[in-house]
């Protein structure tokens, strides 16, 4: 390894401690052990393509690229991989698994883990593995352990007797096939794709189950290659230019919704507001759950569609089917809100001649949620192993999300009566 000059080391040392200061200031490093790591370890030996700048800016660091130009792996941010590994409550001494490996991340647990601790990444591309094999030799974190497989099925000689303490997900993971691999109140750490929106979330085994007991976090990761990539369930409706995507559930058929959708819509206001740069991704989460047929609807952005106005940019919408008819829910600004970055209505469009009831079902649970969870604490999350519930349907069972390998529950805590409001506007 050639030895860098004193002033690029100097330069490197004072933006990884100007790093670690903006990231405690915006709480995401809050142990002393996690700000420990992130002062240790070099990010910039991990990124050489990049500039110094560019490798301690809090911001994702691209490390390779498909044929086609996507991100296939890449170093997280920074902030994202702080709230992860606070959540992970890795110990000195502690059997980790990293899923998804970048060389980076891998170093900082190897610091959390202590020289007692075992680390082992994992990834599904030797060209990751070898990369993250090279800088993780280079800068002394040659203790950890580098695996080219599939996760989705686990070589059994990785993994330790009684399970690893804690498990890190770095990539974007549709189902969680990892809990027989966890020991009983080890640590699953994940961004779980539910409805399109990736969530961060920790979890414990209790009693062979994963509990939530972490705020979830939106975030973003690079696919899941292999067996346990996401298959995208998407239909076309003809002639419209209009995409319809089922992520968890059975996807029903769309052709009959052409004619639906030439024509104007019902549109139902339902009063509940939201502000300019206020996120409403857990309302997303609640319909998803409590509304059979969900969706999320995509337009074409050269499509001709007039009735879809406005239309769907930069989510797609959520959306559900009832036979021929349709609704999906969009927001009209009303106003610039106190910021001056404008407020929000949310409103309710139906297509067809049963539009309006499919319209009035999804605004009465906008209202619902409103009323009941929106001023709640977080939703928690429970993750089951399907082989445990061989024999139940979760079709239109509400907040139970079917996967391959696990069943999701989400359970939505009630807001006190007195909190419950039916608009912030």
């Amino acid at each position: 390894m050639t030895t860098p000059p004193a002033t690029e080391v100097s330069d490197a040392s004072a933006l990884r401690h100007q790093l670690v200061e903006q990231l405690r200031a915006d709480n995401h490093i809050r142990t002393a052990a996690v700000e420990r790591a992130f002062r240790t370890v070099p990010r910039h030996a991990f990124a050489p393509e990049v500039t110094l700048e560019a490798a301690y800016a809090d911001d994702t660091v691209p490390t390779r690229h498909a044929p086609d130009g996507r991100v296939i792996s890449s170093i997280s941010a920074p902030w994202l991989q702080a709230d992860m590994l606070e959540a992970a409550h890795i110990q000195p001494g502690h059997h980790v698994l990293e899923i998804g490996s970048a060389g980076y991340n891998a170093a900082l647990i190897a610091e959390l883990a202590g020289p007692t601790g075992h680390v082992t990444t994992l990834d599904i591309d030797p060209a990751v593995t070898g990369r993250a094999t090279r800088f993780l030799t280079e800068t002394g974190y040659d203790g950890v352990r580098v695996v080219t497989a599939d996760a989705e099925d686990l070589p059994a000689s990785l993994i330790p007797k009684g399970g690893f303490d804690a498990i890190v997900v770095t990539v974007d993971t549709w189902d969680l096939p990892w809990i027989g691999a966890l020991s009983e109140g080890g640590r699953l750490v994940a961004p779980l794709r539910l409805h399109g929106y990736h969530w961060a979330i920790g979890f414990t085994k209790v009693k062979g189950a994963l509990l939530s007991d972490e705020p979830l976090i939106v975030c973003g990761f690079v696919a899941m290659q292999g067996d346990g990539a996401w298959r995208t369930n998407r239909r076309t409706v003809p002639g419209t230019g209009v995409h319809l995507s089922w992520e968890d559930g059975t996807p029903l058929p769309v052709d009959q919704l052409a004619l639906a959708l030439s024509c104007e819509p019902t549109v139902i206001r339902t009063n509940i507001t939201v502000g300019g740069q206020e996120p409403f991704d857990l309302l997303t989460l609640y319909l998803a759950g409590a509304l059979p047929g969900f969706c999320r609807l995509e337009v074409d952005p050269d499509s001709d569609n007039r009735v879809l106005n406005p239309p769907p940019t930069h989510w797609p919408a959520a959306a559900i089917v009832r036979g021929a008819a349709l609704a999906r829910m969009t927001h009209e600004r009303i106003g610039d809100g106190d910021d001056g970055k404008g407020r929000y209505e949310f409103v309710v469009h139906g297509y067809g001649d049963q539009g309006n009831l499919a319209a009035q079902e999804m605004a009465e649970q906008i209202e619902y949620w409103q009323r009941n969870h929106r001023g709640a604490r977080c939703p928690h999350i429970t993750a089951r192993r399907t082989a445990d519930h061989p024999s139940a349907d979760t079709d239109h069972e509400p907040h139970v999300f079917a996967k391959k390998h696990t069943r999701i529950i989400v359970n939505w805590p009630i807001v006190p009566s007195s909190a419950g409001i039916r608009s912030t506007g």
